[in-house]
């Protein structure tokens, strides 16, 4: 069996493999890679382990799904009373939660909406799990504020590998990146993680936060609703672009005055304007 310290030299080897190729492949410069692989060590390396805080009213699914996440050595809580969560999620803090959608007494989603209400706990990452697979059920789950969707009966393998993604991505969030952003009155604190319009703070969910802090990087360039998904979901195309249009109009939402600052890019994706749509005399939100 490989200890922790062999665990970690392999995975640093592969990295650096890994980092090697895309160089080559891609081009991109040596300072991108180099960054991206101290990312991964850093990941790899915390001595302090993630909490997972995993709501299911089914004893066996937290069972199962506990076991598979403590091998991967995340410190697991496990709640099967839906009306406990809350509680539980307030005591333990976690750094993600997943979260069924079908529960007596209280749902998933109703869960996601309190946690988003709760000052300590509306960032945390929210992983649905659910026999709910329509579009429509999906949708809603990321409205209220969940960053991944994932039908029952589900891989244990795969809900492993995106935990892993959400938390990399919220590790590697600041790296090569100014501790802030501004856009006309848009001020994103990348450090603190906060976001500011004119002045005054607006709540965002992590995911809301992360496609914010994305656009303003790359001002000016457009972005694809695939390279969004991929840069701010860490997927392909497993989640639909549609997606991506529900989370820019809740975003723009929020944005209030400031939201004309986001364009539409008609069949193409979104752009974080260099001008405001009023002062360039063209474009649009659509």
């Amino acid at each position: 069996m490989i200890g922790p310290s062999g665990w970690v030299k392999n995975r640093f080897v592969r990295r650096l493999v890994h980092v090697v190729t895309i160089v080559k492949r891609f081009g991109i410069s040596l300072g991108r890679a180099v960054g991206f692989l101290y990312s991964s060590v850093r990941f790899m390396t915390d001595t302090k382990p993630k909490r997972i805080l995993v709501v299911d009213d089914e004893a066996d699914v937290t069972e199962l799904v506990a076991y598979h996440l403590k091998a991967k050595g995340f410190a697991v809580e496990v709640v099967n009373d839906p009306n406990s969560s809350i509680g539980a999620a307030r005591t333990f803090l976690p750094d993600l939660v997943i979260l069924d959608v079908m529960m007596p007494g209280l749902s998933g989603i109703q869960i996601c909406r309190m946690l988003r209400a709760d000052p300590k706990l509306k960032r945390v990452p929210v992983i649905f799990l659910t026999a709910k697979a329509e579009e429509s059920d999906r949708v809603q789950g990321f409205e209220t504020g969940g960053d991944d969707y994932i039908a029952k009966p589900f891989s244990t393998k795969e809900l492993i590998l995106r935990v892993q993604t959400i938390l990399r991505r919220l590790s590697d969030a600041t790296l090569e990146e100014p501790k802030q952003l501004q856009v006309g009155e848009i001020v994103v604190d990348t450090e603190r993680h906060e976001v500011r319009i004119h002045g005054k703070p607006v709540d965002l969910t992590a995911t809301e936060f992360n496609l914010l802090r994305l656009l303003m990087s790359r001002r000016g360039r457009v972005q694809t609703r695939e390279h969004l998904l991929l840069n701010v979901w860490n997927y392909e195309t497993e989640i639909e672009t549609r997606t991506v249009d529900t989370h820019v109009r809740r975003l723009r939402e929020k944005l209030g005055t400031e939201a004309d600052w986001i364009e539409t890019i008609r069949g193409v994706g979104y752009r974080m304007a260099e001008r405001r749509v009023q002062e360039a005399g063209g474009g649009g939100r659509g």
